[in-house]
């Protein structure tokens, strides 16, 4: 028996002038079996009784109750039942009997339906992370990834982190490869903007739009596709650059990132127009000079070399604080850096290198002071023996016997076998 896509192929091959064996040869079906078709002596069967028809009332009821139970669930409770089918099939039942009902709460959230809406240009920008749990090199990455909204032209970067000092970092180096920012910048509640429950936004948050003269605007809770630009945009990055990025650092991350922004997404076809056409008919707003200025606090191991790892740069410090934890402070658009000590103590100020240049900054006091103490530290002594046999001496013997409640070189008298004896004595 042919399906009926089956049925539905071999009469539009035959439509074309294809001959019976053509359309056998094509189909890997019998010649009687095309022509039977063709003739329309073999009209399609009506469907079989379903399976489930035995448990109709029951699947009705249990979707009642909860309309995202799962199949497997059902599976469990249907067999004591006697149902002895499968658990694919019981799947495939409920999908083409069309058993499950549409839950309302889900689709009040829009999961299927949407309605598109019209963007002016210039007007706003979608801005959302994209977590890389997994990356070539072995840690854990962050891309703030913002949209145009009218054009969709896509720009993103890499972060080390998502406070907010990394966003305003990563949103001003989108900024500034778009060349302008929109009047409005459209994000979702991050607790970084906004208070976490509300729409309000934080004063970090209001100063740094106030810096660039733009206003923000908060989705609605449970709303996602009210950004679906920038979800569209993540999930495209996602699928057409990531996947396959010959990349194995994040420099080299977020240089292909730059060239695939350019080269492949402003490409895209836009009506007669291309994403990178559209977008430089955008009117947008000059961006200030410096970045908004944030400051970056994180704390860092100082390693035993006198190093503190930041932006995968290296920085050093005075050898005394080898092993210690250490804040580093790095303000937006500031050239240096600040290191300070648990105690709150300045202890390095240091020239900060570009993000991700895998340079290491040693002052010369650091570098003189640093060999001095390996060369204090240095000894022609020879190690001590790894497995020599020291059992305990007379001196550690005799604090474990004070240890005990014992007389060191003293008779030990047992009171409870001294009473045993005594009893055994007055009963003679």
């Amino acid at each position: 028996m042919l399906t009926q896509e089956d049925d539905v192929e071999i009469h539009a091959l035959a439509r074309r002038g294809w001959s019976t064996s053509a359309i056998a040869r094509h189909t890997g079906r019998d010649r009687k079996t095309i022509r039977k078709y063709l003739a329309a002596a073999g009209p399609s069967r009506e469907r079989a009784p379903s399976c489930l028809e035995p448990y109709r009332a029951y699947l009705e009821a249990r979707f009642g109750d909860d309309p995202h139970v799962r199949a497997s669930v059902l599976f469990g409770e249907l067999v004591p039942l006697g149902f002895d089918r499968s658990y694919p099939t019981l799947v495939r039942e409920i999908r083409e009997v069309g058993l499950r009902p549409v839950c309302e709460c889900c689709k009040a959230g829009g999961v299927t339906v949407t309605v598109g809406l019209e963007h002016e240009p210039g007007d706003e920008l979608q801005f959302d992370w994209l977590e890389l749990g997994e990356t070539p090199w072995g840690e854990k990455a962050y891309v703030l990834v913002g949209v145009l909204s009218h054009s969709g032209r896509v720009r993103a970067v890499f972060a080390d982190g998502m406070t907010f000092a990394h966003l305003i970092e990563a949103l001003d180096g989108v900024l500034r490869r778009l060349g302008g920012t929109a009047r409005s910048w459209r994000t979702d509640r991050m607790a970084t903007v906004v208070y976490p429950g509300t729409d309000r936004l934080r004063p970090e948050a209001a100063a740094a739009a106030k810096h660039y003269g733009v206003t923000v605007a908060v989705c609605p809770p449970l709303r996602a596709q009210r950004k679906g630009v920038v979800e569209r945009a993540i999930e495209y990055l996602t699928q057409s650059w990531w996947r396959a990025a010959p990349v194995s650092t994040p420099a080299e991350a977020q240089a292909d990132l730059d060239r695939w922004c350019v080269a492949v997404s402003d490409r895209r076809r836009r009506g007669q127009s291309t994403v990178g056409l559209l977008a430089a008919t955008e009117p947008l707003l000059a961006l200030p000079e410096l970045a908004f200025p944030a400051e970056h606090q994180v704390e860092r191991v100082v390693s035993d070399d006198a190093l503190v790892a930041f932006e995968s740069n290296r920085y050093s410090v005075p050898p005394g604080y080898a092993a210690q934890i250490v804040t580093v402070r790095a303000r937006l658009g500031d050239m240096h850096l600040e290191i300070y000590s648990q105690a709150g103590r300045r202890i390095a100020r240091q020239r900060r290198a570009p993000n991700g240049a895998a340079q290491v900054v040693r002052s010369p006091d650091h570098a003189r002071l640093l060999e001095r103490a390996v060369l204090d530290a240095f000894t022609t002594t020879k190690n001590c023996p790894r497995k020599p046999n020291r059992p305990p001496g007379e001196r550690a013997l005799a604090e474990a016997a004070r240890l005990r409640g014992q007389s060191p070189g003293g008779v030990v008298v047992d009171l409870d076998q001294y009473a045993q004896i005594a009893k055994v004595a007055g009963q003679r």
